[in-house]
């Protein structure tokens, strides 16, 4: 497994990481067994960065996780990092109702994920989305001071735009963003990303296949469980969703005659951005994840890059990545 270090002050980790939050949530029922298999398989693959996020499940996630590394192999489990996200606030039913950044709720959220996670520290802390009621300097400060008090190894940052991203790094060192990254969610390539560079932040980048939507597995015909977020999702929608994978077609060409996998060129691509970058793959059973892991031995040259750029243009999907409701918590949208 290649290693990439996160930003100028984050820890070195794996060249790809493993997204936990389909395993409890979002996306229908999972199988507990294959999920806690899946994350005993990606360790022993090499991946140690684990993300997840304290209310993917309203704490499933973070217990399913506490499972698999009580189980894995000792020099595996040695190996993992976790990566948490925090302040979403949900409903019994599941809803959200908001987001909470008050330093005495990150410290509380942050001892309720201790607990879960059966660990003594997390390794990177970040807020899921900024609380427009408190100043991202008290937030970060809150977390610099779990840093200090060793509960927490470093801080991290999600989907917030440049100027936010500005004022947390004047507080404490921030090791990377977490954000939305893929062939058809490229908007922080204009001022989110360079600003990252020249503040010396890694980016950890989810939705390297959108929700499965380039993956080359989805189809339009498909019959989506109950609860599962992409029913809602503007990009799955009718003609959005037909137009979206004409897209994966021109994509699934490139990829056959590079004789790899429609997914393994998406992640690749999200891979080739950067040394600074790592995607985050979402699977949620071993088949997907040996999948995901090849697409580290893809190589893509120029003219590779260049017959990927035609066949997926930047800007070229249709439909927001988010309902409407939920593309107004995003900093980074703004």
């Amino acid at each position: 497994m290649r290693t990439r270090t996160l930003g100028t002050t984050g820890p070195q980790v794996s060249a790809l990481g493993l997204g936990c939050m389909g395993m409890s949530a979002l996306y229908g029922e999972a199988d507990r067994t294959e999920s806690v298999a899946t994350i005993h398989a990606a360790l022993d693959a090499g991946v140690t960065l684990l993300d997840t996020g304290d209310f993917y499940g309203m704490g499933h996630n973070e217990l399913l996780i506490n499972e698999a590394l009580r189980s894995a192999a000792p020099e595996a489990r040695e190996r993992a990092l976790t990566s948490v996200k925090f302040g979403a606030l949900r409903t019994v039913e599941g809803g959200f109702t908001g987001y909470d950044g008050r330093p005495n709720a990150v410290k509380n959220f942050a001892a309720y994920s201790l607990q879960r996670l059966g660990t003594d520290h997390i390794d990177i802390y970040r807020i899921a989305r900024v609380d427009p009621d408190v100043p991202i300097e008290e937030t970060v400060g809150a977390i610099q001071e779990l840093v200090d008090a060793g509960h927490v190894r470093h801080i991290g940052l999600s989907e917030v735009g440049a100027q936010t991203l500005r004022r947390a790094a004047a507080v404490a060192p921030i090791s990377d963003l977490q954000i939305e990254y893929s062939l058809i969610s490229r908007g922080i390539e204009a001022e989110i990303l360079p600003t990252a560079r020249e503040l010396g932040i890694g980016v950890t980048a989810y939705g390297v296949l959108s929700r499965g939507l380039i993956s080359g597995h989805f189809s339009a015909d498909r019959q989506l469980a109950p609860g599962d977020f992409r029913g809602m999702s503007p990009r799955f929608q009718g003609d959005n969703l037909r137009h979206n994978l004409d897209l994966v077609d021109a994509l699934r060409k490139v990829a056959e005659a590079k004789g790899v996998s429609v997914a393994q060129t998406a992640i690749a691509w999200v891979l080739a951005r950067g040394e600074d970058i790592v995607p985050l793959v979402g699977a949620r059973t071993r088949t997907r994840l040996d999948e995901a892991v090849g697409a580290l031995d893809v190589t893509l040259d120029a003219s590779d890059l260049a017959a990927i750029e035609r066949a997926v243009p930047a800007d070229a999907a249709a439909g927001e990545r988010y309902p409407a409701a939920q593309m107004g918590h995003l900093d980074s949208e703004r």
